[in-house]
């Protein structure tokens, strides 16, 4: 008998087999999660899947704006071999800060925003209360991350956006068949604005090769803002 503390009771294909079929399950179920929160704004299943397709592929596409010259050289390191011995040579390089807008975590979800709001003008002034709510917050947690960008915790804004839907709903007397407009509109570009323009000064500082607008570091608390903050109200 083999003397082991830790062992599998079921075979390696068995658990790879479960491993597969949750994940499965999983992103069904973040698929109806996303169909529920597109729904309860006014879209219909067909136009919720292509918003969220659209926002997926959109993610990883950036239109560039313009080039940022970094306030601070980088430091990189040379290796020079001679005789045999290997030396490190410090070089000191300029940058220059590509700085874009990503299409998945800024450009549709604001196109939405607006939409609604547009659609809906009785929401304007409660819209614009709640965006600026949330980006008050959400610019107080974002951190500048040298070499990356700006981050912003996942969860942080898409529970502002939903604290502030409720808010304007309940406080303020909002109208409450626009708890969704305002909790996805405050989610999103509350946070484009607390997070990424409202830096957009420290972009020199950071050294990154690329500082996308919704993207990145951002992504993740746009877009699960605009799903998340609509599921909770």
């Amino acid at each position: 008998m083999e003397n082991r503390l830790i062992y599998s009771p079921v075979g390696i294909l068995i658990m790879l087999g479960f491993a597969f079929l949750i994940a499965i399950v999983v992103s069904f179920l973040f698929l109806d999660l996303a169909r529920t929160a597109f729904t309860k704004i006014g879209f219909s299943w067909s136009q919720a899947l292509f918003v969220l397709l659209a926002s997926l592929v959109g993610s990883s596409i950036n239109i560039p704006l313009t080039n940022l010259e970094c306030s601070t050289p980088m430091v990189h390191e040379r290796h020079i071999r001679a005789f045999g011995v290997s030396y490190h040579v410090p070089v000191v390089k300029s940058c220059n800060t590509l700085l874009a807008i990503n299409v998945g975590g800024a450009l549709i979800p604001s196109l939405i925003s607006m939409a609604l709001i547009y659609r809906f003008p009785e929401s304007i002034y409660y819209a614009l209360s709640g965006i600026v709510l949330v980006a008050i917050i959400t610019n107080r947690v974002a951190r500048p991350v040298r070499g990356l960008g700006i981050v912003t915790p996942a969860l942080v804004p898409p529970l502002c956006a939903a604290l502030a839907a409720i808010l304007m709903v309940y406080v303020l007397g909002a109208p409450h068949d626009l708890i969704f407009l305002i909790a996805y509109a405050a989610g999103t570009l509350g946070t484009l604005l607390g997070a990424d323009i409202l830096n957009l000064g420290k972009i020199r500082d950071l050294g990154a090769p690329v500082a996308s607008i919704g993207g990145a570091g951002t992504f993740d608390g746009v877009f699960l803002s605009g799903l998340i903050a609509v599921l909770l109200v």
